[in-house]
């Protein structure tokens, strides 16, 4: 019982630098108020109630609710203590203390457990000091009558800036009191409330905590991320950012290991030591590098801070730091016993992308602020260097990265690759199995003229002349001036023929004339054969100029240079042929012949224009194989629907012809399936 009567008495200012004085967390700041509270207000036992966080949120009609199942408010801390745990706390120190919060509460030596349990669940109901008496079942038992006591219910307030309705609760403290006048439960009820009211000191305390470790790491990523920038690529970002914190800290080493893209197997680094302090050249072959390797493998794997050796003030304190597994910091650590190690893994976008180890052996602050600040500096950092390895990679890698996380949105961000490729291949599955065209059957093509003339010579002789402007690629009319042959010779042949008749006629008709009938019958026979001779010499002669058969344009035929030489009969000296008129011949491979009939259409791209298209339709196909480069072809003649000004007889391509449609998976398959029948004979 503390002397209430004087506030200037040691005792109450005892409790008042108590409770102003800076704790370690929230659940030791309640535990002290709930030992002031007690001890001020004389209760006989004051127990802390934790209420789920369930049954916190403000609800209009919480007054009015049925009340919640007693397992709903769980005692977490009572004052005064029990033996065992008082001994422990009489050493004092946060050790001590942090060991009798985590002891669990026996509630069996809890004084009215129901009652007090009761009073917690209406205080945290309507967020307002309750009073119940033990003995009576209504409210506020101020009329002076004896009891049992009272059981003050308090609830600890949350944050400050919220309304009373809407505050977060923290527990309810509830107070086992003698029997006291109206007036003296009164002063205990303000004396209560007051002292209540200095959580909102410690929170505001803790909440500046907050914001100056979030100001320094803040300053120090600033610091951090200003340097790394100056660097061109990302070796040198590294280098600078394990030289500045080195500096920073002063501290005798600092290295940085960056994740691969994939992890490996189970025996084989996943980190790769990027840059060390005051190092240039890092030769991964060395016992010491291998050796940092494993100590940033072993923080990357356990995603969380790990420091080697722990902090006495630490050890049972903070128990991730203190379960982390450190096998590989202590193997690091053996050389030297002063030797303190940090590894603190960089993190980005929800995954661990390196670590940065610090190693120290002097007087550098190596505790948990600075880990935490480290932690949060390096959470700011860690995206920047990522941005920054990401550039220095080729073009090829960069498209693929952004491909991943553009499609992280549809498949989620693990196993995105896989994903995306599962779902491109399902996708190309059933694209393949019920998507329909039409199977297009390929086929080298020649244009050719529809009825192309072939100019021969008529018979052996010497070409004498070239009509004017007459070459391949001319236009002709039909009957135009081609070529002469030199007809010297025959016209010199039919005046011996024109004397040969004459003599012979004459000698027929002087034997006449002396009655020898033999004789003029074998002279006028002369005569005969000698007048058939001098026709066929003139039908040459007239043969001997030549004309365009019809009217066209010259496909073949360029003899200017043999002009005066020598012809032999049926010599072609030149081609004709109507280029408004014109087909495809296709040569279609006889896999394929069956899928053709007369109605069938496609299209050819020519090699000279592969972009343009132009239509035809099958007319004839001809009932005759040919060997070609291996196999047998049929010909395939086409009309042409479309035809352009610049085709040409000879112009060569691919013709593709449609037949009726399958599915894509059948047309890729066609020629295996087809292939395995013929072998297997299905």
């Amino acid at each position: 019982m503390i002397d209430l009567s004087n506030v200037k008495a040691p005792g109450w200012q005892r409790v008042v630098a108590d409770l102003s004085s800076h704790a370690p967390d929230d659940r030791s700041y309640v535990a002290r108020l709930v030992t002031k509270l007690t001890q001020v207000s004389g209760a006989r036992q004051g127990v802390l109630f934790v209420i789920p966080e369930s049954l916190s949120a403000p609800d209009e009609s919480a007054a009015s609710a049925a009340p919640p199942i007693e397992s709903e408010a769980r005692a977490a801390f009572m004052w005064p203590l029990p033996a065992g745990a008082a001994a422990a706390l009489q050493g004092g120190g946060q050790v001590s203390e942090r060991v009798i919060l985590e002891t669990p509460v026996d509630e069996g030596q809890i004084e009215h457990l129901a009652d007090a349990r009761a009073a917690a669940r209406a205080a945290h109901a309507s967020r307002q000091t309750r009073v119940f008496g033990l003995d009576r079942s209504d409210d506020l038992l101020y009329d002076g009558s004896p009891g049992k006591g009272y059981v003050v219910a308090v609830p600890i307030p949350g944050a400050p800036g919220h309304e009373a309705s809407t505050a977060p609760v923290r527990g309810v403290v509830t107070l086992v009191l003698d029997h006291q006048s109206r007036q003296a439960l009164q002063t205990t009820l303000a004396l209560i409330e007051v002292l209540t009211g200095y959580i909102h000191g410690h929170t505001a305390r803790q909440q500046l905590s907050r914001i100056r470790a979030a100001g320094a790491a803040l300053d120090l990523a600033t610091r951090l991320i200003a340097s790394i920038n100056t660097a061109r690529n990302f070796k040198g970002a590294s280098f600078q950012l394990v030289n500045d914190v080195c500096r920073q800290l002063s501290v005798d080493r600092v290295a940085m290991g960056w994740v691969a893209a994939a992890r490996h197997t189970e025996g084989h680094r996943i980190s790769r030591c990027v840059a060390i302090s005051d190092t240039e050249h890092i030769d991964r072959r060395m016992a010491m590098v291998q050796k940092l390797e494993a100590a940033m493998d072993e923080c990357v794997d356990q995603e969380q801070p790990v420091m080697h050796p722990l902090p006495e003030n630490l050890a049972q304190g903070e128990v991730l730091l203190s379960q982390a597994i450190t096998h590989a910091h202590r193997e690091l650590a053996a050389s030297d016993a002063r030797l303190r190690i940090v590894t603190i893994p960089l993190r980005a976008e929800g995954k661990v992308l390196g670590s940065v180890l610090i190693e120290a052996t002097g007087p550098a602050p190596i505790d948990l602020g600075t880990v935490e600040l480290l932690q949060a500096a390096f959470d700011l950092v860690a995206p920047v260097l990522e941005i920054r390895r990401r550039d220095d990679r080729n073009l090829a890698l960069r498209a693929y990265d952004s491909s991943l996380r553009a499609g992280s949105w549809l498949v989620g961000p693990r196993h995105t690759g896989w994903k995306l490729a599962g779902l491109a291949l399902t996708t190309i599955l059933l694209v393949s199995i019920f998507v329909r065209v039409p199977y297009r059957v390929s086929a080298p093509f020649e244009i050719q003229a529809r009825n192309p003339r072939t100019v021969s010579i008529p018979f052996d002789g010497v070409i004498r002349e070239i009509g004017p402007g007459v070459e391949a690629g001319a236009r002709v009319d039909q009957g135009q001036f081609l070529l002469r042959l030199d007809t010297t010779d025959l016209e010199l042949s039919v005046l011996d023929s024109r004397a040969q008749i004459t003599q012979a006629e004459k000698q027929a008709d002087e034997a006449m004339k002396k009655g020898d009938l033999s004789q003029a019958q074998q002279q006028q026979a002369r005569a005969d054969q000698a007048a058939a001779k001098m026709r066929l010499l003139e039908h040459r002669i007239s043969q001997a100029t030549i004309t365009a058969p019809i009217s066209g344009t010259i496909i073949a035929g360029d003899i200017k240079d043999r002009v005066g030489s020598s012809v032999k009969l049926g010599d072609a000296v030149f081609q004709v042929a109507d280029l408004s008129d014109m087909v495809a011949v296709c040569k279609v491979d006889d896999r394929d012949i069956a899928l053709i009939t007369d109605e069938s259409v496609g299209e050819i791209s020519p090699k000279s224009d592969p972009s343009r298209s132009f239509g035809f339709t099958v007319e004839r196909i001809v009932p005759l194989s040919q060997a070609h480069e291996g196999g047998n072809t049929f010909v395939v003649r086409g009309r042409l629907t479309q035809s352009a000004a610049w085709f040409r007889p000879g112009m060569e391509g691919i013709a593709r012809i449609n037949t009726p449609e399958r599915s894509l998976i059948g047309i890729v398959s066609r020629r295996i399936v087809d292939q395995l029948r013929l072998w297997l004979w299905w």
